[in-house]
């Protein structure tokens, strides 16, 4: 029975789910396959080891900030710095959405309307157009941007499909919501692109570009991501973060990784050329459609999805179910992982597709008989 203390708002929004299944190779949350380098990992833990753990953190990650602005050429003030980009959605919605209005499409990545909901916000989800159902609905989304105010939220490159998109078209969406609208750009998966939309945001006073140390460094277990806005934007989205809420830990791990994040570069290569080796091997199987992606993920789309999800993981390759999702159906999310993970999932793959045919076959002179 719920609790009628409980709102509504909360009661009725669905929880954030990822169900944990056995598996050898792990590809199914778009996480780094690889731990920090030696070297950086060691400064980490002597950071850790001369931490004052009875001392409160840095107020809002200030000293973090301060590299973060230093790293991007931003202004210090214009930086807020949060416990994961998980958390600036939120924060986002609190700052603009509340009793208002956000915006987005779908699907995309589920955060986004899951704090609409929470918190109350009225939720336009616009559904992707285009053959695949990857594409923009530049046209729908304009529309709604002339009613009312609130927050759009706008992902490049695209959480599940993996594709970029088009720069003037966001361009276009700012413009178009004006200073009615906070304009964010979810830039979690940049780095992979070689996108970057920082001149844009410099450009539009209520533009904010969310980034995160998650993917490209390797950092998914240390949860930090931050905010690039104009500082009178970044004063009022500070207000909707806790105090204090960055740990002494997370920060002496950050802190080693920029005095040296020349790694990344190198881990970024490997990954998009893993990635256009995978999607090419993928590409020469039947019944299988890759989606174009400029990511460290591909979407897949598959005769049939839980049955090819079930067989990867008999294999032990994990990987993440989106046929679920509007417009998604028959969909598999693959992460791009290390080489041997990918030839791992590779032959998988080709496994459960050739037991595919066989079954097909079976039941053809049943079919026709």
């Amino acid at each position: 029975m719920t609790p009628m203390s409980i709102r509504s708002a909360v009661t009725s929004a669905p929880g954030y789910r990822l169900s944990a299944r056995a598996h050898t190779v792990k590809l199914d949350q778009n996480e780094s396959p690889y731990d920090l380098p030696d070297d950086v990992r060691e400064r980490a833990l002597a950071r850790i080891a001369d931490a004052d753990l009875h001392r409160y953190p840095d107020l809002h990650a200030d000293r973090v900030r301060r590299r973060i602005a230093e790293l991007e050429g931003w202004p210090e003030a214009g930086v807020v710095v949060a416990s994961g980009s998980n958390v600036l959605i939120q924060a986002l919605v609190i700052a603009g959405g509340i009793g208002r209005r956000v915006l987005c499409v779908a699907p995309t990545f589920a955060v986004y309307s899951l704090q609409a909901r929470l918190l109350g916000a009225d939720l336009t989800e616009v559904a992707l157009v285009g053959e695949h159902g990857s594409e923009l609905p530049e046209r729908a989304l304009t529309a709604e941007l002339a009613n009312g105010v609130g927050v759009h939220f706008m992902t490049d490159p695209m959480a599940p499909t993996g594709n970029a998109l088009p720069h003037g078209s966001v361009e276009r969406l700012i413009a178009a919501g004006g200073d009615r609208w906070l304009s964010v750009i979810d830039e979690a998966y940049g780095a992979f692109a070689g996108s970057d939309h920082r001149e844009l945001v410099r450009r539009a006073p209520n533009a904010v570009s969310i980034r995160t140390l998650s993917k490209a460094y390797g950092l998914g277990g240390v949860r930090l991501g931050y905010a690039l806005a104009a500082p009178a934007v970044a004063t009022e989205l500070q207000k909707a973060i806790l105090p204090f809420s960055v740990s002494i830990l997370q920060l002496a791990v950050v802190e080693a990784v920029l005095d040296d994040p020349s790694y990344v570069e190198a881990r970024v290569r490997e990954s998009v050329a893993e990635r256009e080796r995978v999607a090419r091997a993928l590409r020469a199987l039947p019944g299988v459609h890759v989606h174009p992606s400029v990511t460290n993920f591909l979407l897949l789309s598959v005769g049939d999805a839980e049955r090819t999800y079930e067989r990867l993981l008999e294999a032990g390759v994990l990987v993440r179910r989106q046929d679920h999702l509007p417009g998604l159906r028959g969909a598999l999310r693959v992460s791009i992982g290390s080489p041997s993970d990918n030839d791992a999932f590779l032959a998988a793959m080709a496994s459960s597709v050739d037991r595919e045919r066989a079954d097909d076959r079976e039941e053809a002179p049943h079919a026709t008989g």
